[in-house]
């Protein structure tokens, strides 16, 4: 049978495999680690020989959606997509492309004062202030501690562009934050890459004062407070590598 003229060719065994195991975990009809199956079980309900089902599990592995764990307790498992996965493709395009860690910085520095504006011209901006206020309570609890402090500073970032409300907004910003913490780990692993305790200190002085913007609903205040204080983040963080081009190939 001829194909009609602008029709899409049929797509082979592996690749309507891996599309409809795929629906179902974009869909949340398969949720992170759930068992989808094991081999001889798949190649019975789909119908296909054991290369088939082996080829379409690859694409799906390399795509980061299943893990394949052997043994007797094996099997075919869920890995729901994160920024990992995201920031992993993005970082190899970067590096491709010879763009230097401070572009990466300089883009996540427009993100974050936008969502700050966002956040402070939105009618939740007391809640999301009280919010956040409780996540640089934790910072400070640990502020003599370099490790679980980063921890505490990661999740403020987070919920700051989550509670904006622009989940593609909250993606992206996600996806520049992996790839900035896992070039800042890779290229100074030896070094307190958060910073002075007094640097510490300052950065949750200048939280606070972004919490007070934005209940007090000062959208362009907030925005420019806020790209100052990331400004100064990203040169502290990344010091004399800003230059350095994006290569974390061996780091994820």
């Amino acid at each position: 049978m001829v194909a009609k003229k602008g029709a899409r060719p049929p797509r082979e065994k592996p690749q309507r495999i891996a599309d409809e195991i795929r629906s179902l975990i974009v869909s949340g009809e398969l949720a992170d680690g759930d068992l989808i199956g094991r081999e001889p079980e798949l190649v019975e309900r789909f119908g296909v020989s054991r290369p088939s089902l082996r080829e379409a599990l690859r694409i799906l592995e390399a795509q980061g959606l299943i893990s394949v764990e052997r043994g007797v307790l094996g099997g075919i498992f869920v890995r729901q997509p994160d920024e990992r996965l995201t920031a992993r493709t993005a970082a190899l395009l970067l590096q491709a492309r010879g763009v230097p860690l401070m572009d990466v910085c300089a883009a996540r520095t427009l993100l974050e004062p936008l969502a700050a504006r966002r956040l402070a011209q939105s009618p939740r901006r007391q809640a999301a202030g009280a919010e956040l206020g409780e996540l640089i309570g934790r910072e400070e609890e640990s502020l003599a501690d370099p490790d679980e402090f980063g921890r505490a500073n990661a999740q403020f970032h987070e919920r700051l562009l989550a509670l904006a409300g622009n989940q593609t907004l909250t993606i992206v910003a996600e996806m520049l934050n992996e790839i900035v913490a896992r070039a800042v780990t890779a290229l100074s692993r030896a070094e307190d890459t958060t910073g002075s305790l007094a640097t510490r200190r300052r950065g949750v002085r200048s939280q606070r004062r972004l919490v007070e913007l934005i209940q007090a609903g000062d959208g362009p205040a907030a925005e420019e407070h806020w790209r100052s204080h990331m400004a100064v983040v990203d040169k502290v963080m990344l010091g004399a590598e800003a230059g350095t081009v994006v290569d974390l190939v061996h780091h994820y």
